[in-house]
C-alpha cells in the first residue's frame, strides 16, 4: 500500500500528476484542487490511496486527509467506484458532500457526473449515519464572515488554475464572475466552474 508520495512534480494535466521519488514517477488521479496544489519542478508530498484491481493498479492523490476519508467512505456505497468518488470530490468538498448526504439533498448530490436519483437516495441512505464527523459545525456569525472570505477564494482558485497553465490575465475574471454570482461557493466548486469556462475558450 502506498499511502503517500513526497518528491519532485514531473508533470502535471488536468485529471492527474506525476511526482518523482527516488528516481521513480508516480502517477496519481486527482481533483482539479488538489492539482493546483502543485508546481512543476517543486518537492511536494500528496496523501494517496491505492486501488487494486485484476487488471490495474491506481494511485489516487489528495491534499489533506479528509478528502481521502471520503473517498473511502464514498466507496462502500454499493454500485460506486474510486473514479465516481473522485468526480464527487472534484465537484464537492468532503465537508460539503457530508452536508448534502447529512440532509439527503439528492438534488445536490445528482451535480456529481454520473450521479443520477437512485445513486443520490443510496449516498443518503447508507452514509448519512458515516459522514456525521466531516460536516463543519456552524459557529456564529459565519454567514457574515462569508463575504471576508471571498477575496481568498478568488486568490486560491486563481492560483490553482495558474499552476495548471493558466494565465492570471485570462483566470482571474472567469473566477471572480463565478465568486460574484455565487458568493456561497465552495472553493472546490468555484475552480470546477472556471475549468469549465476557460476550457470552452480554449
Amino acid at each position: 500500500m502506498i499511502a503517500s508520495l513526497r518528491g519532485t512534480v514531473l508533470s502535471i494535466s488536468l485529471d492527474h500528476a506525476v511526482i518523482e521519488c527516488a528516481g521513480v514517477g508516480y502517477k496519481f488521479l486527482a481533483t482539479p484542487v488538489t492539482l493546483g496544489t502543485l508546481h512543476r519542478g517543486d518537492e511536494a508530498t500528496v496523501l494517496t490511496s491505492m486501488v487494486v484491481k485484476e487488471d490495474s493498479m491506481t494511485l489516487y492523490g489528495f491534499s489533506n486527509d479528509e478528502d481521502r476519508e471520503m473517498f473511502h467512505v464514498l466507496q462502500t456505497v454499493s454500485g460506486l467506484g474510486p473514479k465516481l468518488a473522485l468526480a464527487a470530490l472534484s465537484v464537492m468538498g468532503a465537508s460539503q458532500l457530508a452536508q448534502a448526504i447529512s440532509s439527503g439533498d439528492a438534488k445536490t448530490l445528482q451535480t456529481i457526473p454520473g450521479v443520477g436519483k437512485r445513486m443520490a437516495e443510496r449516498l443518503a441512505l447508507e452514509l448519512r449515519d458515516k459522514v456525521s464527523a466531516f460536516a463543519p459545525q456552524a459557529q456564529p456569525g459565519q454567514e457574515a464572515s462569508a463575504a471576508v472570505a471571498h477575496g481568498p477564494v478568488v486568490d486560491q482558485v486563481v492560483e490553482a488554475l495558474v499552476g495548471l497553465g493558466f494565465t492570471d490575465k485570462a483566470a482571474r475574471p472567469v473566477v471572480e464572475g463565478i465568486v460574484a454570482e455565487e458568493p456561497a461557493a465552495e472553493t472546490a466548486v468555484v475552480l470546477r466552474g472556471a475549468l469549465a469556462q476557460l476550457g470552452r475558450k480554449k
